[in-house]
């Protein structure tokens, strides 16, 4: 008996080693595509308490800090972060005896200020408000003790060698790399980020890596080179 073939299965015969190279191709796309969300997490993204600024103002027997601080809320080091807020807080060493101090000053032409709280464990006066002192180079204030009022430009210590705390957290990617892939998956980064700059001899920045655990894996980088100068597990 003669096999009738018809043309549309002679066709698709033809045709068959084509759709398999075609189907084994998106295969491998789908999978590059998968690999690639993986390593395009943003790991900035899970930093749940950034300390970006730090100026300082010092005169007659009054030294000021103040900090550019955003912070998760509730503030919570269980490695899931959480919405933040931005603020201004200002810190203020005074002469034994002050038993109150109002500080005021003026950015982007609104007034702030208010009666400074007390701190009996930092041995302190506290002040904050919702401010954005990230960017911030200097900042006139006013602090008042009693009748007397003192004027004071506070400036930042950072510099034009200072890494911005995104390079900083690269920096401690490239230099950590299977702790960031071991914390990492395709939903993202199972943790949250401690990052702040310090201010001592030099600068630095303290970068607190905390998961699920709480578990926290702490380093401490020159803040313009990026090198790790200590690291602690607890």
């Amino acid at each position: 008996m003669k096999r009738i073939t018809y043309p549309i299965f002679a066709f698709y015969t033809r045709l068959r080693p084509l759709f398999r190279a075609l189907c084994l191709l998106l295969v491998c796309i789908f999978s590059f595509a998968l690999l690639g969300c993986k390593n395009k997490v943003n790991h900035f993204d899970y930093v749940s308490e950034l300390r970006s600024n730090i100026l300082l103002a010092q005169a007659d027997g009054i030294r000021l800090t103040a900090y550019a601080v955003t912070r998760e809320t509730p503030y919570l080091a269980d490695g899931i972060p959480q919405d933040k807020t931005t603020t201004a807080e200002f810190r203020v060493s005074a002469p034994a005896g002050e038993t109150s101090l109002y500080i005021s000053f003026s950015l982007n032409e609104k007034e702030y200020g208010g009666d400074m709280s007390f701190d009996n464990v930092k041995m302190q006066f506290y002040y904050s408000c919702n401010l954005d002192l990230s960017r911030v180079q200097q900042l006139p204030l006013t602090i008042t003790c009693g009748d007397a009022k003192l004027e004071m430009t506070a400036q930042t210590v950072l510099t034009e060698n200072t890494l911005t705390p995104q390079q900083i957290l690269k920096a401690l990617s490239d230099a950590e790399p299977q702790l960031f892939t071991d914390m990492t998956d395709k939903y993202g980064f199972k943790g949250e980020i401690y990052l702040r700059l310090i201010h001592e001899d030099a600068n630095y920045y303290y970068v607190g890596i905390i998961d699920r655990t709480q578990k926290i894996r702490a380093f401490l980088l020159n803040a313009e080179t990026g090198k790790i100068l200590a690291k602690r597990q607890g």
